[in-house]
C-alpha cells in the first residue's frame, strides 16, 4: 500500500468500540492523512481533530448518523501538532460546549480552555476507558492511549502504518523517542490504531521493527563518521542513497535527531563552522 493512498477509507469501522474518521488531509508527512478515533458506544471519546479543514465535521457528523451515536462526549489530543489539533475550533463550533484535554507542556498558541491531562489519569467514556501514556520524541507532550477493552493501542504519531516516524529538531528527542518505544513494547498490546495509515495487527512486531531501524540507521550514521568528520547533507548523501533528493530534508531531519541523540550519549561532538553547516565527528 502506497503511503499516500487515494483509496484509503474516508471512514472505517475496525471494531465494536472503534471508528475512524480521516481528518482528509494528505500529504508526504502525513500520508492519506491524519485518523481521527471514536471510542465507545452512543458517546464516544473523539482521539484528535485533524487539521481543521472544512469538509472534516461533515464527514463526522456523518459517520455519527450511520453508527447511531450522538455526539463526542468529549476529545482527548496526543499531542500539539497542527494535523491533531487543529480541528478544535470547528468541532467547538458545531457541539457547544466540547471538552478538549490534552498533555500541557512546552505548549504555546493552543486553544483557549484545554484541559491538561497526565499519564495514568484514565479517560472514562461510554462502555470504553483510555489510559493515557507519556512518550516523548516526536513531540514533548505526545500522550499514547491505551484501550484494555479491547488491550489496543492508539499511538498517534509514535507508531505509524505504513512509514517510520519523523523526529523534528525543534521540539523532538530520539533519545526520548527510543525510551518510548521500549515502554509501549511492555505493554499487553493486541493491536495499534495508528494516527496515520491502516490498523496494525502485529504490534509487537511492528515496535521491534522500529527499534531496529532506529539501530541500523545510528550504525550507517556512525560508519560514515568513521571515515571522517561529515556535515549532515554529505551524510544525507550517503546514507540515503536510494531516496530520491527531493525527500533529502526530510532525512536530514532523520540524521540530525540520530546525531544529537549519539552527542547526548558523548559518542559524537559537533564542530561548529562560522559560514558553513557544523561538521560532526566521532569522540575519541
Amino acid at each position: 500500500m502506497p503511503w499516500i493512498d487515494p483509496d484509503f477509507p474516508k471512514t472505517a469501522t475496525p471494531s465494536d468500540l472503534v471508528g475512524r474518521v480521516l481528518g482528509l488531509n494528505p500529504g508526504m508527512m502525513t500520508g492519506p492523512g491524519t485518523n481521527t478515533y471514536l471510542v465507545g458506544r452512543r458517546d464516544p471519546i473523539l482521539i484528535d481533530t485533524g487539521i481543521g479543514v472544512p469538509e472534516y465535521v461533515p464527514a463526522l457528523d456523518g459517520y455519527l448518523h450511520e453508527r447511531g451515536w450522538r455526539q463526542p462526549s468529549r476529545v482527548v489530543l496526543t499531542h500539539r501538532h497542527r494535523d491533531h489539533i487543529g480541528g478544535v475550533a470547528h468541532l467547538r463550533e458545531r457541539f457547544g460546549g466540547l471538552r478538549v484535554s490534552k498533555m500541557i507542556h512546552r505548549d504555546a498558541g493552543l486553544p483557549d480552555g484545554i484541559d491538561d491531562l497526565r499519564d495514568g489519569h484514565d479517560v472514562h467514556g461510554d462502555g470504553a476507558t483510555l489510559v493515557p501514556i507519556y512518550t516523548p520524541g516526536h513531540a514533548s507532550d505526545h500522550l499514547c492511549y491505551y484501550l484494555p477493552e479491547e488491550k489496543a493501542l492508539f499511538t498517534g504519531d509514535v507508531v505509524l502504518g505504513g512509514s517510520t516516524t519523523v523526529i523534528p529538531s525543534d521540539d523532538g528527542d530520539l533519545l526520548d523517542y527510543m525510551a518510548s518505544l521500549r515502554r509501549l513494547q511492555s505493554l499487553d498490546v493486541r493491536r495499534i490504531y495508528p494516527a496515520h495509515g491502516p490498523v496494525i495487527d502485529d504490534p509487537q512486531a511492528r515496535i521491534a521493527e522500529y527499534i531496529e531501524h532506529r539501530h541500523q540507521r545510528e550504525r550507517q550514521i556512525l560508519d560514515v563518521l568513521s571515515a571522517g568528520p561529515s556535515a549532515i547533507p554529505d551524510v544525507v548523501k550517503r546514507v540515503y542513497v536510494d531516496v530520491a533528493p527531493a525527500l533529502h530534508g526530510i532525512a536530514a531531519m532523520s540524521v540530525e535527531s540520530h546525531l544529537k541523540k549519539l552527542k547526548r550519549e558523548g559518542r559524537v561532538r559537533e564542530e561548529v563552522q562560522r559560514d558553513a553547516p557544523s561538521r560532526w565527528a566521532l569522540v575519541g
